[in-house]
């Protein structure tokens, strides 16, 4: 297996919708900045992989206009996931595995306030059972938590504990669109949105984007003193139809753990759009006390679409780079009710 390692990470979350700018609008600065971070321009970048949904924008095949960002002249090797970056991240390790290449730059966008999310993400249902009922995804997760509750599993004020450390947590994160510890009781206390979830449970609308560069060997060597070098990186999926599953667990996650050594990591960046999902995947990960989860705020203080997944890798890796941690983990999710999963271990090394 080649050594490969993340080199270069930039995102932009909106806190404003009015006037937020198109895909080409979002990326072209992140790619500037991730080539001020490598000293590369886009001749040095061998494969490009971008993660989105059609679904969201509106449009057929709405990725290749943001390929526009990358520019035309020389042409680029490029390909693309319908999903949440982070699996465009795996693709393009997979594509430097062969060693047809030896750099890639991975992005994804999503622009959440183009429609109704709670029911756009209904089509990523079972489209023969589920998505004709158009349950959608706030109270599917609001199933998923009283299944947890009614189980002895977790509590409403486990939850509170989760958001309450997240969101000050966020405090130091600038890219966060909301922050700002409460207390645990004055997050109790307030009014139900999807019974059990407040709003404060469910992670915000967000439009945003993100990028991250992936280089192996010497390469990476030759723009990072510090790279964080990836020693393990799974994925699994769990059924898609949500009555064949237990929704207090979420299998496929327990799995991708499984073929990555966890063992002696320090900080961990949880992809948790729900407040109790954390605590499913806490313990799912087998992440003990002693693992610092979601140091940047995670999801919760922000969760651009098909963006958010691979947020949680790039700030995972910033760990590694401002020495902080030597060992971490980033998780990725897609679906409803954690279906999807990856895991990605990465480590700061010689």
């Amino acid at each position: 297996m080649r050594d490969v390692a993340v080199v270069g990470f930039a995102q932009r979350q909106m806190k404003e919708f009015d006037g937020s700018p198109n895909c080409v609008e979002l990326l072209v600065p992140l790619f500037a900045e991730c080539y001020e971070q490598t000293g590369w321009d886009r001749r040095d970048i061998g494969f490009w992989c971008s993660g989105s949904s059609d679904y969201l924008a509106g449009r057929s095949f709405s990725f290749v206009s943001a390929v526009d960002a990358i520019g035309v002249n020389p042409p680029v090797n490029e390909s693309h996931v319908e999903m949440d970056a982070a699996w465009a991240l795996y693709e393009a390790w997979l594509k430097i595995q062969t060693g047809e290449v030896d750099t890639a730059l991975v992005y994804g966008f999503g622009k959440s306030s183009a429609g109704l999310l709670r029911r756009t993400l209904s089509l990523q249902l079972d489209p023969y059972t589920m998505t004709p009922l158009w349950p959608d995804t706030v109270s599917l997760a609001g199933l998923q938590a009283r299944a947890g509750i009614d189980a002895g599993l977790w509590d409403e004020r486990a939850m509170a504990e989760v958001v309450q450390r997240s969101l000050t947590d966020a405090e130091k994160n600038e890219h966060a669109i909301r922050s700002g510890g409460s207390s645990v009781e004055d997050l109790l206390a307030r009014p139900l949105y999807a019974d059990p979830l407040r709003k404060h449970d469910c992670a915000p609308v967000t439009d945003g984007a993100a990028a991250i560069v992936l280089a192996a060997g010497d390469r990476a060597r030759e723009v990072s003193d510090r790279p964080a070098w990836i020693s393990g990186i799974s994925t699994y999926v769990d059924p898609i139809s949500v009555g064949t599953r237990d929704l207090t667990r979420s299998p496929s996650a327990a799995a991708s753990a499984a073929r990555c050594d966890l063992g002696g990591v320090e900080v961990a960046e949880l992809h948790a759009p729900f407040s109790h999902q954390e605590l499913v995947l806490r313990s799912e990960l087998a992440l003990g006390d002693d693992v610092a989860i979601n140091p940047s705020g995670g999801a919760l203080a922000g969760n651009p679409m098909f963006t958010g997944g691979l947020i949680r890798l790039g700030e995972a890796a910033r760990r590694v780079w401002d020495g902080s941690a030597d060992k971490v983990l980033g998780h990725a999710t897609s679906g409803p009710a954690l279906q999807q999963n990856l895991v990605c271990v990465m480590e700061g090394r010689a």
